[in-house]
């Protein structure tokens, strides 16, 4: 049976393969609370005592196109830290520390060099998140994916005590907005960002210092560690995604307010400027579309809530995101 299923282009060997080749970076990444490991048809993980009225904060997500760009490239480890970072950045706005996570592989034909290497990049995520990687599924499905394509999900859960939980119905006009710098593209826009350089030397610097593939497989930053240490000090948190500032940072303000940021108040990676001289786009255009240099915002007090953060710009009364 296992020949003739293997006839039709799928390889149970190449998956127990995989199977024993993750079995380190996935213990890595295991909290106290991790019961079971790999092989079971559940991951489980225990609750630990001493919440006093817990909410279960939950997030999924890809990495869109990029990863075609890791495809080109034969790179795969980074594009595993940004599943992670694309999910667990997500649920950490709610204040909520992040707890196990579990990916989801399939691609056509299953190289085992490659899932090995996409698994240990997201617990290289899970490592720098606190999480623990509890499971997962590797699907393998020939004629649904072409040659060396294959396609990733993430899933986290976290956990926040109900009474700490990021409330954006407390932000007033008049608080700072700081930022956490993004580490460059993150993983949005890329539809945009292949078809501008698709015919550029991605082994050359384009005038931005680094080879060109190099930033473009840049990791998602996590912010987990960064905004659990800031939490005494903010209302709400915005993670800046696909739509960028403009779309994202009203999503941590009540209704009927908005936010002023002053350009220039933050670093911003030399790739954005070179997709902007390559598509000819405005500022605003820009920040609607990519992150802008910026991966978090934290709303909240006056004084700087953690190391690295940095206060560009502050709440206003007028809805919408200007950037002056």
């Amino acid at each position: 049976m296992r020949d003739a299923y293997k006839q039709a282009g799928v390889d149970v060997e190449a998956g127990y393969e995989v199977v024993r080749g993750i079995g380190e970076a996935v213990a890595s990444t295991h909290r106290e609370e991790v019961v079971s490991g790999l092989g079971g048809f559940g991951g489980l993980f225990a609750l630990r005592a001493g919440y006093q009225d817990p909410v279960l904060v939950s997030g999924t997500d890809g990495v869109g196109t990029k990863l075609l760009v890791a495809q080109r490239l034969g790179r795969h480890r980074s594009i595993g830290i940004d599943l992670v970072a694309m999910c667990v950045n997500d649920i950490v706005t709610c204040g909520a520390e992040p707890l196990f996570f579990l990916d989801y592989f399939a691609t056509g034909k299953l190289e085992p060099g490659v899932a090995v290497e996409v698994v240990e990049g997201v617990a290289a995520g899970c490592r720098r998140a606190g999480c623990a990687l509890v499971g997962g599924e590797t699907a393998e499905m020939p004629g649904l994916y072409g040659p060396g394509h294959y396609d990733l999900a993430g899933f986290a859960v976290g956990v926040v005590e109900r009474a700490k939980m990021l409330d954006k119905a407390t932000v007033v006009p008049g608080d700072r907005l700081w930022a956490l710098p993004s580490s460059g593209l993150h993983a949005n826009g890329f539809s945009l960002v292949r078809k501008l350089v698709d015919e550029l030397d991605w082994d050359g610097e384009h005038g931005t210092g680094r080879p060109l593939g190099e930033q473009l497989l840049e990791p998602t930053r996590i912010y987990v560690r960064e905004v659990l240490a800031a939490l005494p000090h903010i209302k709400s948190a915005a993670h800046i995604t696909g739509g960028g500032l403009p779309e994202n940072l009203p999503r941590a303000l009540p209704s009927g307010l908005g936010a002023e940021l002053r350009l220039g108040s933050w670093p911003v990676p030399p790739i954005f400027a070179l997709l902007k001289a390559l598509a000819g786009l405005s500022d605003d255009e820009l920040h609607a579309t990519f992150n802008g240099g910026i991966g978090m915002v934290l709303v909240g007090g006056d004084r700087c809530p953690v190391d690295g953060a940095i206060g560009v710009g502050v709440v206003t009364d007028t809805p919408g995101v200007r950037l002056s």
